[in-house]
């Protein structure tokens, strides 16, 4: 069995990364990884790969930093002939960004079998480039691996029951990843240890809603500086946002370092007090590890965690955010353990793939 996995950004490679683990246990298993290069810097790249000790890929397309239809087109341009070359018998896409839309399309168009990683997740707001590829993704997909009961409910909302697709409960795969590499972040990583910070809160900032609009990225900043008055602010920025926060000329007086790798990040996570984010991923990876989260969206596609408490939406208005934060680094709870499988849904996907395709 030939799989072509389509691969672009950060939480893509810890996703496939687990899943690539799992397939490569069983013999008669060839995958085929495609970087489309949607994260293009050393630290959001080929770092994970080093992390995860996984092979370089077979192909890297270099698409990158383009408005999100010319990045896509592009992926389509150079997808389509390695699809026809290699001829797999399944293309597998994680997620939700272009390059998963990319994956997913060109696959289809040329009559090849697609399986999505993450299926089922709405924010339900259309306004947001995440939520088309999601939606556009899941309607193109012959299998669709879900990570909560939440997502295969919103499959049965939009009238999936009546497609041909399979739909699977699978859990979720970034708390494998979580799982295992959570231990040996604490042991190897020297981080923390460098930046000479005992209380902190990490914060990331990159979606385009937050970073493409001035007055909301400079709200942002602005709230982080008031907390950073009480209590150390510590934010790995994505290469994007630094330039535009230079760019726009907004000056934040928390500490600012360089993108880091997956092991790096477990660590931050795992010794801070507070994540404040608006990425998907570290939403999870905040409740991975029994954190409480506040995030810079008005919804998420995770919104057990709101529901159960863990995590609060604090949109970008600069009070907003500071009393979100002030209420989740006063609340002490107990974590469920169970919202998101039991760390073994990559061994699930892999296991459903080599029986039926």
């Amino acid at each position: 069995m030939k799989i072509i996995t389509v691969i672009g950004a950060r939480p893509q490679f810890v996703k496939s990364a687990m899943v690539s683990k799992a397939l490569a246990k069983h013999q008669g298993v060839n995958e085929i990884i495609v970087h489309t290069g949607q994260h293009f810097d050393q630290n959001m790249s080929d770092v994970f790969f080093e992390d995860f000790g996984l092979k370089a890929p077979a192909y890297n397309l270099g698409v990158h930093s383009l408005m999100h239809g010319a990045m896509t087109g592009k992926m389509l341009l150079s997808l389509e002939p390695i699809l026809l070359e290699e001829k797999p018998d399944l293309v597998l896409v994680y997620g939700d960004t272009n390059s998963t839309l990319a994956g997913a399309l060109t696959a289809k168009k040329l009559n090849i079998k697609v399986a999505h990683v993450e299926a089922g997740l709405r924010s339900y707001n259309a306004t947001m480039p995440e939520e088309i590829n999601r939606v556009l993704v899941d309607r193109m997909s012959d299998i669709l691996f879900c990570p909560t009961t939440v997502a295969i409910d919103n499959l049965h909302k939009e009238g999936f029951d009546t497609h041909t697709s399979k739909i699977l409960m699978c859990g979720d795969v970034m708390q494998d990843a979580a799982l295992y590499f959570g231990k040996l972040a604490l042991e190897k990583s020297k981080i923390v240890k460098a930046l000479n910070v005992e209380n902190y809160v990490l914060a990331t900032i990159h979606r385009a809603e937050n970073t493409d609009n001035y007055a909301q990225l400079k709200s942002i900043v602005d709230a982080l500086n008031e907390i950073h008055q009480k209590i150390s602010v510590v934010m790995p920025i994505h290469p994007r946002t630094k330039y535009l926060m230079d760019e726009y000329q907004i000056k934040p007086v928390f500490k600012i370092i360089d993108p880091q790798g997956y092991i790096n990040m477990l660590a931050l996570i795992q010794h801070s007090s507070l994540l404040v984010t608006d990425s998907g991923g570290l939403q999870k990876e905040a409740y991975f590890f029994r954190k409480n989260c506040v995030t810079l969206r008005n919804e998420t596609e995770w919104i057990e965690l709101v529901d159960m408490g863990y995590n609060m939406l604090a949109g970008s208005e600069t009070q907003r955010i500071c009393n979100a934060c002030n209420i989740m680094l006063n609340k002490q709870q107990s974590f469920r353990s169970d919202l998101y499988g039991t760390g073994t849904s990559a061994e699930q996907i892999a296991s459903y793939l080599l029986l039926n395709v």
